[in-house]
Order: structure tokens, then C-alpha cells, then sequence
């Protein structure tokens, strides 16, 4: 194996690694909610933070959608994954998710 080889398998294990230890979040909206500017139908979802870009992804229909947010380090951490919104309009806006298990908190619209 020359070392353009090894360099490459190394790169691509190297990224692997990150790939896999992405963690991803179970939320639930009970009804629509606006996440910045895109309206989340009620279901359950899948979260993943990919750098300042909250990725919702749709269990039933593996349909994602990104938003961005502003990524905060709280003084503890979370016991649980929350969703804080306030209603606007009829419409429930999502103003921070707290990640469970970790000190992370999503800021959106903001």
C-alpha cells in the first residue's frame, strides 16, 4: 500500500468516525410550529445539529429540513431534550430546543 493509500483510508476512517458519533435528538410537536421560517407539521422528528444548521428529518416520511440556529453552551446539563415555543398568531414558534443529556441549547430566530 503506498502512502496516497494510506493517507485515504486514514482521511476516510477519520470521517467515518465523525459520521457515526453524530447524535441525533427524538422531539414531538403535537401541532404545527414554525422553526425560523418553516413550518413543522405535528409528528415525531429526528434532530441532528450539523454546525449552526438544526436538520429536522420527519420519522414517518424521512423528509429533512434545515434551519439555521444559534448554538449555545449552558452552565449544566439537560436532563431531557424540551422544546420552548410560545404561540404567535395561532401559530406555536419555536424559540430554543434544549439538547438532553448534553449542555446545548439551539437558539432559533434569534
Amino acid at each position: 500500500m503506498n502512502a496516497k493509500s494510506l493517507l485515504f483510508v486514514g482521511a476516510f476512517t477519520f470521517a467515518s468516525l465523525g459520521i457515526a458519533s453524530a447524535k441525533s435528538y427524538d422531539i414531538t410537536l403535537n401541532a404545527p410550529a414554525m422553526a425560523g421560517a418553516t413550518e413543522l407539521k405535528p409528528g415525531e422528528y429526528k434532530l441532528k445539529v450539523e454546525g449552526s444548521q438544526a436538520v429536522f428529518t420527519d420519522t414517518e416520511n424521512a423528509k429533512s429540513v434545515s434551519v439555521p440556529v444559534k448554538v449555545e453552551t449552558g452552565d449544566k446539563k439537560f436532563n431531557y431534550t424540551s422544546v420552548e415555543s410560545s404561540n404567535q398568531d395561532g401559530m406555536d414558534q419555536i424559540k430554543a430546543i434544549e439538547l438532553g443529556g448534553s449542555n446545548t441549547r439551539l437558539a432559533l430566530g434569534q
